[in-house]
């Protein structure tokens, strides 16, 4: 009986261990994909989970680069000694709901440009696209409230003060742009809201270094750029709806 009791123990925990190894495996399998009601509401994924189809870096077209996909994600490899630069999306969107999930690395800074103009007489991606932040906690810039994740960078705190989770886990973010007005989430949470045709924000980029450059949040059609910088961040579950 006693080693009866000890099998079915250790067939309950290898059962326990099965089921819990094909729970992540559904969950990832699960992850840069679409649900038929996302399907039918108009969603499309802007990451296949498997290439960087769809994307170019910033003036420079389809080269190989420090963008890659790896495990399902889409990858910044920092490291790398491949081509550098910010990620492009190759289709232009005007009014749109973009959701997409990342994590950073320790000390980590990225972000999200919208509406960028790619012209060879730009030579970053920020200098034409206002941009969603994202930086890790750690990183010597946290203590300025305008260069928090959420924030819209270098115009302000979030109007909810809202910490993403730690280095290496996942945080889900929101940008909606309809008519030129915008409004930015964190983890659920409304952190911006903006108006690129008012007076207000051209007043507000009058007063920022953004103001020595002519196209900067002069737009509201343009391109979505992924920023590259020293460490490494991720992205999945990158989807767009048109609207």
């Amino acid at each position: 009986m006693k080693k009866m009791n000890i099998l079915i123990r250790i067939l309950g925990t290898f059962c326990l261990a099965a089921f819990l190894l094909s729970s992540c495996v559904g969950i990832k399998e699960r992850d840069n994909q679409l649900t038929e009601a996302e399907k039918k509401e108009g969603w499309v994924l802007l990451f296949d989970g498997s290439s960087t189809n769809g994307w170019h870096l910033y003036n420079r077209g389809k080269v190989p680069s420090v963008w890659i996909a790896k495990d399902g994600d889409l990858y910044c490899d920092a490291n790398s000694k491949r081509e550098q630069g910010d990620l492009t999306s190759d289709q232009e969107y005007e009014n749109f709901d973009l959701k997409f999930d990342w994590k950073i690395e320790k000390m980590g800074n990225s972000g999200v440009f919208i509406d960028v103009v790619e012209k060879p007489e730009i030579q970053t991606a920020w200098a034409s696209g206002p941009e969603y932040q994202i930086l890790e906690k750690s990183h010597p810039d946290y203590p300025d409230s305008t260069k928090r994740s959420g924030c819209m960078f270098g115009f302000g705190p979030t109007k909810n003060p809202l910490p993403p989770t730690g280095f290496g886990e996942w945080n889900h973010s929101r940008i909606k742009q309809v008519n030129g007005k915008v409004e930015f989430y964190l983890n659920g949470a409304l952190t911006v809201q903006q108006d690129f045709r008012s007076q207000e924000w051209l007043d507000a980029v009058s007063e920022t270094h953004f103001k020595n450059y002519p196209e900067f949040g002069k737009h509201t059609k343009g391109h979505i750029a992924l920023q590259q910088w020293a460490k490494g961040i991720s992205f999945r579950n990158v989807k767009i709806k048109e609207l």
